[in-house]
């Protein structure tokens, strides 16, 4: 079973669509138990670092987010799902992360070295380049496009984990993997064949 878990954020429908049309057994649940027994964990994401991490808190749902890592249970953050996993994020200065990953989520700079101007939030379909090709991406091709929604970006202090890149105004880590813990800063649900070959990868991890 995997446990989508429910802390209001925008995505989950989706998600929980995603992997049913994929044939996986889903539960959407903020209860710590069900998130504990499950096999796989997802945590979505749509919104800012700062209020997802103050209802995580306000749900009790922290510390079984840190133990289903330790038990090395396979877990995928997604969009802001990401971001939540490292230690701090420039859009909410203060908060801090689940710190179950080194790093800090950062701006996209609106203008590149060759100030060439890009539009804010990032949205749309951009390619993947792998720096260091992790499971998510069996079968995928480099240059595969996916689908991505945000303004902010993570700047991971061990890049040895980042398995996915894209550009936009500069280098986006798009993707990262560390023992049982993967997460894409794009939505794979909402990235074609691509992202179900991507979810179906991670079903299969």
């Amino acid at each position: 079973m995997i446990a989508i878990i429910d802390y209001d954020a925008g995505n989950i429908k989706s998600v929980e669509k995603a992997f049913d049309f994929l044939g996986a057994d889903t539960l959407v649940t903020r209860d710590p138990k069900e998130i504990l027994k499950a096999d796989r964990v997802v945590l979505p994401g749509v919104g800012a670092f700062g209020d997802a991490m103050k209802r995580l808190n306000e749900y009790g749902l922290v510390a079984p987010i840190k133990e289903v890592v330790a038990n090395e249970t396979p877990f995928l953050g997604i969009c802001l799902g990401q971001q939540l996993l490292f230690d701090s994020s420039d859009e909410s200065e203060g908060v801090a992360g689940l710190g179950i990953l080194r790093g800090k989520i950062v701006s996209i700079p609106e203008k590149d070295k060759e100030n060439n101007i890009y539009k804010i939030p990032q949205i749309g379909w951009n390619s993947l380049s792998f720096p260091r090709k992790g499971k998510l991406f069996k079968d995928i091709p480099d240059g595969a496009y996916v689908y991505f929604v945000h303004s902010y970006y993570l700047n991971a202090d061990d890049k040895t984990i980042v398995t996915a890149t894209t550009e936009y105004s500069t280098t986006i880590e798009a993707s990262v993997e560390c023992g049982n813990v993967f997460a894409c800063q794009f939505h794979p649900e909402k990235s074609a064949d691509v992202g179900m070959q991507i979810l179906k990868n991670f079903i299969e991890v």
